[in-house]
């Protein structure tokens, strides 16, 4: 069994349209306090050396400048909904760093998808300057990057498939409002667990507050992190008050050391 270290960071806990979104004047969006504050989903996991990032949405750019990531090995997508990939051209700077390819690991659809959304990309003759990327086609099975064991879960985001990621003891899980138990039980007996929380109200694609909560009961988590909130969530601190001691709502620039298990 190889064992080590495994640094989760929040880059963004927020929903498709940030917190704030333009123009809204709720309490929640004049909150001074800046865990009330959320760039698009996306987190970045250091195991072992190895540097991840899972969904770069359209604030890719300034989450990688604020956590002072200078090394990008890996960047995982879960789905193709833009605030997950409308940061892909932002690879270009690790491109000269690391003097090569990022490596992007995505299912095909999703990169179908970047065919047409970056059209420029595929060209026959480039354009100079473009991001130069190693696509991975990953189908719902376990695979490996430089020996860090990664198993994808497959949630639905209303009637669209999502994948959720298990690296050894924690499991990763955004856009979902329904895991089937086949699904589930890839996930079941995580020491750590991420899911979405979108708001306290029913919402056709996310699960709510409760749901989320209900979802993490059966997985068993021995501590959980909500994201990809929306302002209709409520206040951070206020709602952490009241969820039990082993949930939390994340927040943007949290850090979480964790002990990793292959």
């Amino acid at each position: 069994m190889n064992t080590g270290s495994l640094k989760v960071t929040f880059l963004g806990t927020g929903t498709s349209q940030g917190v704030p979104p333009i123009g809204c004047l709720s309490p929640v969006c004049l909150s001074t306090n800046p865990k009330d504050k959320r760039l698009r989903c996306s987190i970045h996991l250091e195991v072992n050396g190895l540097s991840l990032v899972i969904d770069a949405g359209p604030d890719f750019r300034y989450q990688m400048v604020r956590a002072g990531i200078h090394k990008l090995d890996a960047l995982l997508f879960t789905h193709e909904h833009r605030d997950h990939t409308a940061g892909l051209d932002d690879i270009r700077p690790y491109n000269y760093l690391q003097e090569g390819p990022v490596n992007v690991y995505c299912s095909n659809r999703v990169y179908n998808t970047f065919k047409q959304q970056y059209d420029y990309i595929f060209a026959k003759n480039p354009y100079p300057g473009i991001p130069q990327i190693n696509f991975n086609i990953i189908e719902n099975k376990p695979f490996s990057i430089h020996g860090v064991h990664i198993a994808p879960i497959e949630v639905m985001h209303y009637k669209l498939p999502v994948f959720g990621f298990r690296i050894g003891d924690f499991t990763y899980i955004t856009d979902a409002n329904f895991i089937a138990p086949d699904e589930l039980s890839k996930a079941a007996g995580s020491k750590h667990l991420v899911l979405n929380a979108l708001r306290k109200e029913p919402h056709i694609s996310h699960f709510n507050l409760d749901e989320a909560q209900h979802y993490a009961k059966m997985i068993g988590a021995k501590n959980t992190w909500f994201t990809h909130m929306s302002h209709q969530i409520g206040f951070h601190d206020e709602v952490n008050a009241e969820l039990p001691e082993n949930m939390q709502l994340a927040y943007d620039g949290q850090t979480i050391e964790l002990p990793y298990f292959a």
